[in-house]
């Protein structure tokens, strides 16, 4: 328990009123008392990990304190204040760390790895940098709906030098998004200490690169904490910009309890304990005789009240039971798809028009949806697909990007958040490497862990023939078809591209949209003037035949028509998947069963394609009607090459023939 001491940090009251002060003390004790009882239940093994923000409290009560309730803050693993700040009933974080109902993952993630809107609180992943720029995201819709908020996010020092946190600043700066950066320096990035992470003199220094206000507050002085962010926030609610803080503080516990506190030395350990923020804040006020020895115990014995009853609440809960539809049926956000059947005349365009026309009406009829990317405004991107859209739609909902993948999907995701549909374009399908991370680990995952849809789509220029080389031709669709919660769309056609895509913007939740660049111009159909929908989940048969069946999808469809106009004596169903997630097993499984065969064509390298999860499920469900292994036919296991000769090569396209027939004569 916490006792009397006097104060060795200096208070100043300035107009704060005694009901204020006694509150930034009761807030901080809160979670101070709720870690000494966890770390009492982990050594019980009564919850499974904790990471301790003990002396710490000071930075996130006083953040929370300075913000309205509406605005958001994303914090991290050591800032169990802003949790209870917000008055999150103490149930259902005991729930939350014990895995069950009542807490905000349904048992599905621990500690602090989740959001609640209604609190205005979005958590943290593992992955610590791309809530930076998901905040950028939160701030951004703000400014577009004009309500003057402030949002908040906490990086530890460790996490500044992840790219996100550079992105992510960049970002914020170029486009004054309303942001308070506030880094948490608490000495060590778990074992490693600040002289092996950064050589600035402090973290703040870094906001002059990127143009934005700095400051360096005392993080363990409740006072300096509380009344810098409530000056600054109202600041920026009246001229939004973002601005870096750097708290000082000190880590008293582990990085986690299992990893301990030998690494630091015992004089740094002895002399951050005697800036403790509550037993310090608590001598104070007693010296001002705002808070007596009366009134200390009785909030102090309310507190453990209030703690054990919502503990015995959550103790009381049932565990949770595994059932396989709710867990299935949770990844995605469930979407009620509406069909709207092409009405209007028809106009002959190619797969590029049919996707910047698709893109366009659909900004017409989201008039909030906003598109970003490299080169997309003025200069309509590279391939001219939003040519002209700047003019029509304005910059604020047409938004040119620096060229950071990361942040830009980050950013797409704060949107969703606060209620904003988004389309961001990769400038080519390889350059989404860069932003890997966020897509698999962020998008991908939100729905099944707090409920939190991704409303996003990820325009991806794909593939080869185009002899653009290794790191402009990738399709690399197969990176996304194994992550659960993201559907992934490959066209092949003008008339699906543009009926899929707004389907795509329609559903809330993340698809990765695949466009192949040596289609964009090569490719003619009619397809309507006026807006319309196509459903995912289902393959279009364009040929019927009794021989084979031909499953492909993107560029491989035109291979596979090509071949067989070159072959009129074969007979094949031949399968466009058009969507790969959600995959329309029946329509592959009722033409293989006709037919006893079948061959898929991929234009990616072959192993881990696909392919071979489509060849695995003809084998487990249609096993017993094959006369024939099923083919898988795919380009090398290279790299794809430059020089026309070798891409040529490199591409299934010349070799799928061969494989056919042989097939056919097995």
């Amino acid at each position: 328990m916490l006792t009397s001491l006097k104060s060795t940090i200096t208070f100043d009251k300035k107009n704060l009123d005694n009901k204020t002060l006694l509150e930034l003390y009761k807030n901080m004790l809160k979670p101070r008392m709720i870690e000494e009882k966890m770390l009492i239940l982990l050594r019980q093994g009564k919850i499974s990990k904790w990471f301790s923000g003990i002396g710490q409290e000071a930075i996130s009560v006083g953040v929370t304190m300075a913000l309205e309730s509406e605005e958001y803050i994303l914090p991290m693993h050591r800032n169990l204040g802003v949790f209870t700040t917000r008055k999150i009933p103490l149930y259902r974080l005991f729930s939350q760390w014990q895995g069950k109902a009542n807490g905000f993952t349904k048992g599905r993630d621990r500690s602090f790895h989740f959001g609640t809107q209604e609190y205005n609180i979005v958590g943290m992943i593992s992955h610590l940098g791309p809530q930076l720029g998901v905040a950028d995201g939160i701030a951004l819709a703000s400014l577009l709906k004009n309500k003057n908020q402030v949002t908040a996010v906490f990086s530890g020092e460790g996490g500044t030098s992840e790219g996100d946190f550079h992105e992510a600043l960049n970002v914020a700066s170029v486009w004054q998004l309303p942001v308070l950066f506030c880094i948490e320096n608490n000495g060590y990035g778990l074992s490693t200490p600040t002289n092996e992470q950064y050589r600035c003199k402090d973290l703040a220094d870094r906001g002059k690169g990127y143009g934005m206000e700095s400051f360096v507050l005392d993080g363990n002085n409740i006072i300096e904490v509380y009344t810098k962010i409530q000056k600054l926030a109202a600041s920026i609610r009246k001229r939004p910009r973002p601005i870096l803080i750097e708290f000082k503080t000190f880590r008293m516990r582990g990085h986690e309890e299992a990893s301990g506190t030998k690494y630091v030395p015992k004089d740094v350990m002895d002399e951050w304990a005697k800036k403790d923020p509550i037993e310090n804040f608590q001598a104070f006020l007693k010296d001002q005789r705002i808070l007596t020895e009366k009134e200390e115990v009785a909030i102090k014995t309310a507190i453990i009240h209030e703690i054990n009853e919502h503990l015995q609440k959550a103790f009381d809960e049932a565990p949770i039971t595994a059932d396989l539809a709710t867990e299935l049926g949770d990844v995605y956000k469930p979407f009620e798809f509406k069909e709207l059947k092409p009405q209007s005349k028809s106009t002959e365009l190619r797969l590029i028009d049919a996707i910047s026309q698709g893109l366009y009406q659909a900004m017409e009829k989201h008039n909030d949806l906003v598109i970003m990317g490299q080169d997309i405004a003025e200069y309509g991107g590279v391939f001219k697909i939003t040519e002209g859209f700047v003019e029509r739609f304005g910059k604020e909902r047409v938004r040119n990007t620096p060229i950071c993948e990361s942040a830009i999907v980050e950013t797409a995701m704060g949107l969703s958040i606060a209620g904003i549909k988004s389309v961001v374009e990769m400038q080519f399908a390889d350059f989404v490497s860069s932003g890997f991370n966020p897509v698999v680990n962020y998008l991908a995952k939100s729905h099944y862990r707090w409920n939190q849809e991704a409303d996003v789509v990820l325009r991806m220029p794909c593939g080869g023939g185009v002899a653009a080389g290794p790191f402009h031709s990738q399709t690399n669709e197969a990176w996304f078809t194994k992550t659960p919660g993201l559907k992934v769309v490959y066209p092949a056609f003008p008339y699906d591209a543009k009926g899929l895509l707004t389907t795509a913007i329609e559903d809330p939740n993340p698809v990765l949209f695949f466009e192949h660049k040596a289609l964009y111009r090569s490719i003619r159909q009619e397809v309507p003037e006026a807006y319309y929908n196509i459903p995912f989940g289902e393959a279009a048969v364009l040929r019927e035949g009794e021989q084979v069946t031909v499953i492909s999808y993107g560029a491989g469809v035109h291979w596979v028509l090509e071949t067989l106009d070159n072959n009129e004596s074969i007979q094949a169903d031949v399968i466009d998947l058009r969507t790969l997630q959600p995959l329309d097993t029946e329509t592959i499984y009722k033409s293989v069963k006709k037919t006893g065969k079948a061959i898929i064509l991929q234009e990616d390298s072959l192993f881990g394609g696909i392919a071979s999860d489509i060849s695995a499920l003809i084998m487990e469900h249609c096993f017993e009607y094959l006369d024939a292994p099923v083919k898988r036919v795919a380009s090398l296991e290279t790299p794809i090459p430059f020089i026309n000769q070798l891409e040529e090569h490199y591409l299934a396209k010349n070799r799928f023939e061969t494989e056919l027939k042989t097939l056919l004569n097995y």
